[in-house]
C-alpha cells in the first residue's frame, strides 16, 4: 500500500493491486446478474425470467468478466516487461529509466559498451571477414575442390 503514496513513481502498483480490482469486478459483476434476474423475474414474465437466468445473463458475465481479465493481464504484462527492461539494462552497466540521475544526466544511460555515435549496438572491434569470393570480400573467388 505504501506504493500509492509514492510520488517518484518510481514502482509500479497495478501488478500488485490487479488481483483486488479483479475481484472487485467479479462482486459487481454477480451484484449486476442478480439485480437483472430480479428485474426480469418482477416484469411478471416468467420466459424473460427464465432466459436471463440461464442464457443472457450468464452471457453477459462471461463476457464481461474475460474482458476485464485480459484487460488486467495486458497491463500487467507491459508493466512487467517495462520491468524486465529495466533490470537488463541495469545487469549490462547501464541505467534503467527512472533512477536516480545526477545533476547532470537526463533520461536513461545506456552500457558503457554501447556505440556513442547514438547507436544502440556495440561497434564491431575488428572488420569483418568473409571467405573469399563473398560481397565485401577482398580476396578472389576460391576454385571449387574437384
Amino acid at each position: 500500500m505504501k506504493n500509492l503514496f509514492d510520488f517518484s513513481f518510481t514502482r509500479f502498483v497495478a501488478p500488485s493491486i490487479a488481483r483486488i480490482v479483479y475481484i472487485l469486478i467479479m462482486i459487481a459483476l454477480g451484484v449486476m446478474y442478480l439485480f437483472f434476474v430480479i428485474s426480469a423475474f418482477a416484469s411478471r414474465n416468467p420466459f424473460l425470467g427464465v432466459l436471463v437466468l440461464l442464457v443472457i445473463g450468464p452471457l453477459i458475465v462471461i463476457i464481461y468478466l474475460a474482458l476485464a481479465r485480459i484487460g488486467l493481464e495486458s497491463l500487467v504484462a507491459g508493466i512487467r516487461t517495462a520491468e524486465n527492461t529495466a533490470e537488463l539494462i541495469r545487469m549490462q552497466g547501464g541505467t534503467p529509466p527512472g533512477a536516480h540521475l545526477g545533476p547532470q544526466q537526463h533520461g536513461p544511460v545506456g552500457p558503457q559498451s554501447w556505440d556513442t555515435h547514438g547507436g544502440q549496438y556495440p561497434a564491431p572491434q575488428q572488420p569483418q571477414q568473409y571467405p573469399g569470393g563473398y560481397p565485401g570480400s577482398a580476396q578472389p573467388p576460391v576454385p571449387p575442390a574437384q
